[in-house]
């Protein structure tokens, strides 16, 4: 028999407000403009923003050098971003100690939604946009999307658009406001501000910009990579997350989107309780010990350096390579830059499970290097699975096979995604969600690195910083989209 904790919820009246009109807009597919017109956009934009991206030596970078003391790859301001050697030590861990490239990127930049409120339903200003690293060229993306160096111009091109509204977000109301970490095993301590700001003043609609749904980047959001990592980090940090949604929303119908809206309000209670969550993340950040130190990328062992790519001896893993890019629809239209490159296609999942009728995922306290905290909330499981050919058979995930095996019924949720295209090269990952039975759910040893959490308690953790990882942040995003998936049970 399942347990559900309940316990008292604290939500204004302004926080229901805020959830339902998420809630509405999630369901709502047709806004001020038509899917099937939004979709005929799009594909004019893809044919349309075009970017070359051909890989080049490291000698054929312009402004990008090798620094002749350490080795790293660094741009001649000294800003955007650089490639160092990271070394890292995990005794605890299947492979405890390591030394990698990392990318360093300490400036904050800033990923944001505007919203506005047409016929009564939210609507997010979204931009098709072209990021040199994507696989299939346009995506779906925030309103704004640019590091500190981008959007001070340090690059000498155009102004971001719409930048001013994120500068001073104290004029307009937001909605959500968080930093938020990157890729942990790419990124060394990274961080961006995740803002969502609602203006009532008219707004002028740029060229590659449109005013969509929620309920209609979800549509966009189920298909192959489309929406962007950016846009969907930031739609995780989104409070979808109230008393009671599915009696204020019974046009949701019942089966699975009533198990979603039932899992994002508090009064139906959870598997753990809060306090019980927030105490598992903190014995888990101070029972791994990780211990990482910044090193000269010549330092680093296993790798070796060629004049076009850095990359591990056994093929595995990732590779640092140099890509020239053309494009004429930017605030720059050419460039040189060092960039990650993943080996093989990864896989991302949630296992799910209905606890009285409340929907939970199970999450992982997961360690990664370039963590600020040690330890964030990550996927059941995020590997791989060509990485592990050679790792010993501990480091292998949990849950692969539940994953893996997974009927096409338990499939509530599949898609290839890219992760962010302006540091990393055709990363893509399959990102999935499978449901377990309950009884098998119940039933299921979760073991000392798992906790079942229902929705609204993955929405109150992303308010707060570095809690839930960006791959977990993209899995909320995912699982937000099965508030309106009326077709499941």
């Amino acid at each position: 028999m399942s347990r559900i904790l309940r316990t008292p919820a604290e939500f204004t009246a302004e926080d229901h407000k805020i959830a339902l009109r998420i809630a509405e807009s999630a369901l709502t597919v047709d806004g001020v403009e038509r899917l099937t017109d939004i979709r005929a956009w799009f594909t004019a934009r893809a044919s349309l923003d075009i970017a070359r991206v051909n890989r080049i030596p490291f000698a054929e970078m312009d402004r990008w050098g090798t620094d002749p003391r350490t080795g790293d790859l660094r741009h001649d301001s000294g800003r955007f971003f650089s490639i160092e050697g990271l070394a890292v030590e995990v005794p605890q861990g299947p492979v405890p100690r390591w030394t990698q490239p990392i990318v360093n990127q300490p400036e904050i930049g800033i990923l944001g939604f505007l919203v506005q409120e047409f016929n009564g339903v939210l609507h997010f200003l979204v931009q098709a946009k072209n990021e040199p690293g994507n696989a299939t060229g346009v995506q779906l993306s925030p309103t704004v999307q640019a590091t500190r160096s981008n959007y001070t111009g340090v690059h000498g091109g155009a102004k971001v658009p719409y930048l001013g509204y994120f500068r001073d977000p104290d004029r307009h109301r937001i909605i959500a406001d968080v930093l938020q970490s990157e890729q942990g095993s790419w990124f060394y301590q990274k961080r961006n501000r995740n803002i969502v700001i609602e203006v009532d003043e008219e707004i002028p609609l740029l060229d590659g910009f449109r005013w969509l749904t929620l309920g209609q980047l979800h549509r966009f959001l189920a298909e192959d990579d489309v929406v962007n990592m950016d846009a969907r980090t930031v739609l995780s940090c989104l409070p979808f997350s109230a008393e009671d949604l599915t009696g204020a929303l019974p046009s949701a119908g019942e089966g699975l989107p009533a198990a979603v809206l039932r899992s994002a309000s508090p009064e139906q209670g959870a598997r753990h309780t809060t306090a019980e969550i927030l105490r598992w993340v903190t014995d888990a950040r101070t029972s791994n010990e990780v211990r990482t130190r910044r090193m000269p990328l010549r330092d680093i062992d296993g790798w070796t350096r060629t004049a076009d790519a850095i990359e591990h001896d056994d093929r595995l893993f990732f590779r640092v390579i140099a890509v020239r890019v053309e494009t004429g629809h930017r605030e720059v239209t050419g460039w040189t830059q060092p960039m990650i490159e993943p080996i093989g296609v990864g896989v991302i999942a949630f296992v799910v499970t209905r606890f009285d009728g409340v929907l939970h995922a199970l999450v992982q306290a997961r360690v990664e290097p370039g963590y600020l905290d040690v330890v964030e909330l990550a996927p059941t499981a995020q590997w791989t699975p060509s990485n592990y050919t050679r790792l010993p058979a501990a480091a292998a995930p949990r849950f692969a096979g539940e994953i893996l095996t997974a009927r096409p019924e338990q499939v509530l949720f599949e898609a290839t995604l890219s992760e962010e295209g302006g540091r990393f090269h055709r990363a893509l990952n399959r990102y999935t969600i499978i449901e377990l039975d309950p009884a098998r759910g119940a039933a299921l040893d979760t073991g000392p690195a798992h906790r079942w959490l229902a929705l609204h308690q993955l929405v109150d953790l992303l308010r707060h910083s570095h809690y839930v990882n960006v791959q977990g942040r993209s899995l909320v995003a995912c699982l937000h989209t099965l508030s309106g998936a009326r077709d499941r049970p």
